[in-house]
């Protein structure tokens, strides 16, 4: 890749297929929303640490660049630069954006070949366009699953207000040309997943390498304490639906060894998943 030591986290998976995390800045969350109904005596302790003035979370913005000998994926591209100032105050939007953040790491975003959308919220898909409107990644494959799309520029004023859907329209052309209906290879060794639950299309990315597998299940698993199946976000759409995929994907997860690599976590993204009586709990690497 050529990257340099501005990544926050690299590893060779062999046969030509590489992957880094770089970090797109942070933003703040309603603490109470992150843990929808996990009550706070169970968690205020986990966070106490990071908790403002105003009860909100500092979320990192994880994005994942991949590397194989067939071309470059990018997972995820943040909240982006096309926003106003009271979204920066509401938002407390922090650190360099998407594009900038991959060029001083040393990545041409020009050269990526697919930008895999683990769903369509304002934090993951703002950085789309860049801030004159432009295509962000000229040649690349935009891949989401339709009926994420189809659910974000939908009218239900529940499902859509995790959405940013002017800037969503501005690229659903382009976004209709790589949807996705169920599982998809990206590129050799790299595929969607589709798993709902946290939106009515969410989907996790897999790669797959002689050096192991790690998987990205965007926001299913955004911090260590989303490794319990049974605690989920007031953000999540169709709850019942993430604990069961939670509980499906994390067992594969765990007994295969898997590296995963959270969404939201700031400090310390990577790890593994680990079998925790009738649940699982996150070891970072």
């Amino acid at each position: 890749m050529g990257l340099n030591d501005a990544v926050h986290w690299s590893r060779d998976l062999g046969a030509g297929t590489t992957v880094a995390l770089v970090q797109a800045g942070t933003f703040r969350s309603d603490a109470g929303a992150l843990f929808g109904p996990v009550p706070r005596i169970l968690w205020d302790e986990q966070v106490r640490d990071e908790i403002d003035e105003q009860h909100r979370l500092l979320q990192a913005l994880n994005c994942l660049l991949i590397e194989t000998p067939a071309g470059r994926v990018l997972v995820e591209t943040g909240i982006g630069e096309r926003f106003d100032e009271k979204v920066r105050r509401i938002r407390q939007v922090e650190g360099e954006p998407i594009l900038p953040s991959l060029r001083r790491a040393g990545f041409d975003p020009a050269t990526i070949d697919v930008v895999a959308m683990s769903h369509l919220h304002f934090d993951h898909a703002g950085g789309l366009l860049d801030a004159e409107g432009r295509r962000a990644f000229p040649r690349a494959l935009i891949v989401a699953q339709r009926a994420e799309w189809e659910i974000a520029l939908g009218d239900n004023p529940r499902l859509v207000a995790s959405y940013d859907q002017p800037e969503l329209r501005l690229v659903r052309d382009w976004g209709a040309e790589g949807w996705a209906e169920g599982e998809r290879e990206l590129l050799p060794g790299v595929s969607a997943i589709p798993t709902g639950g946290h939106s009515g299309g969410h989907q996790a990315v897999l790669v797959r390498a002689p050096g192991g597998t790690l998987a990205f299940f965007g926001d299913l698993c955004m911090r260590p304490w989303s490794a319990n199946p049974r605690w989920v976000t007031a953000f999540d759409d169709f709850p019942l639906d993430s604990v069961a995929m939670k509980a499906s994907l994390f067992a594969r997860a765990a007994d295969e060894g898997w590296t995963v690599v959270l969404s939201h976590e700031r400090r310390r993204p990577v790890g593994r998943l680990v079998r925790d009586r009738d649940r699982f709990a996150f070891e970072p690497l």
